[in-house]
């Protein structure tokens, strides 16, 4: 399936994650407000220029957060405090282990700084 927008997305992703995924979008178009939204490789993401600062997916059992590698080295320990995997640039999480919004925020932010 192709999306052709954020909403179309989140519509077709698990419903378990669907209002999980309104907030995620919704704090990231926050944090990013100089950032256009895009789809790119399928997934929903906010650009800057010709770099995507911010993507996020939704699995059958996970969701994840991409972001430029040093967001995630910057927040490396806080990622770990809040019993979240990380790798290069993305962090999963779950239903019962969700990625608190403030650390979403700090994230986009970190990623948008490491591009401009």
């Amino acid at each position: 399936m192709t999306f052709v927008d954020h909403k179309a997305y989140i519509a077709a992703a698990p419903e378990q994650f669907r209002p999980t995924l309104h907030q995620l979008h919704a704090t990231l178009k926050r944090a990013l407000p100089d950032a256009a939204e895009i789809i790119a490789y399928n997934m929903p993401g906010f650009k800057i220029g010709d770099t995507v600062v911010a993507s996020y997916a939704a699995f059958s059992k996970q969701c994840g957060l991409y972001l430029q590698p040093e967001a995630i080295t910057e927040h490396a320990a806080e990622i770990t405090a809040a019993g979240l995997k990380a790798s290069k640039t993305g962090v999963t999480f779950t239903l019962k282990k969700w990625i608190p919004n403030d650390l979403v925020e700090r994230l986009a932010r970190a990623s948008r700084d490491a591009v401009i």
